[in-house]
């Protein structure tokens, strides 16, 4: 039960990468202070906590409405993940997080807790499918506490998050933005085994399930 937490909150943490947002969040408010830089940090976290609490909740009934396995999604979130641990492990900005004309079009954006901080930035589509799929996995166990155990998980992280984010500027005075490239690529190798882990898993059940149904 300790391994799988740990396992879940290291996941989410990385995914969010909120020490490589230092530097966007950084751009972004340069011209509020650091009151108004706070609030909309604390809005964003609040605001990525309810839309990760609502794919908890229904990602599995959208998987089943749609006739998606669970296996297929194992793997396809598996796949999604790897492509964000290559954009960190190579530097570049990952569009499954913000696209070139959305992070331009939040440059003239007053409050930006909503977009791009809460979507795509912190509950992005790395985030949502690693939800549902350990929300998936602690169904699977059978084990009530599984399922508090990612929800601690979450919070957790969005707790993390939410503190770094908000040191953002002692961070970069601290280890500077070429040592947020350093962490960011250490994170995505990180990030790279889990997501091979999730495609393996996904793999394993789908020749499983073949079997039995031979």
């Amino acid at each position: 039960m300790i391994t799988f937490t740990v396992s879940a909150f290291v996941t989410f943490l990385t995914i969010i990468d909120p020490v490589g947002l230092a530097p966007v969040i950084i751009g972004l408010t340069a011209h509020l202070n650091d009151i108004q830089r706070n609030n909309i940090i604390t809005r964003a976290i609040v605001i990525s906590a309810i839309i990760i609490a609502f794919f908890a909740l229904v990602g599995r009934v959208l998987l089943d409405r749609l006739g998606v396995s669970l296996y297929a999604f194992n793997i396809a979130g598996g796949v999604l993940l790897f492509l964000v641990a290559v954009d960190m492990l190579f530097g570049r900005s990952s569009g499954t997080r913000e696209t070139k004309a959305e992070e331009e079009e939040a440059m003239t954006r007053e409050d930006i807790s909503v977009f791009p901080l809460a979507i795509p930035m912190i509950a992005g589509p790395g985030t949502i499918a690693t939800t549902i799929l350990y929300v998936n996995l602690a169904t699977a166990s059978g084990n009530p506490l599984s399922l508090l155990a990612v929800g601690a998980a979450i919070i957790s992280a969005l707790f993390a998050a939410w503190l770094v984010m908000r040191s953002s500027q002692w961070i970069i005075h601290l280890i500077g933005r070429t040592g947020i490239l350093v962490l960011s690529r250490i994170l995505g190798i990180l990030l790279a085994a889990l997501a091979i882990q999730f495609v393996l898993n996904g793999i394993l059940e789908f020749i499983q399930v073949s079997k039995l149904g031979k």
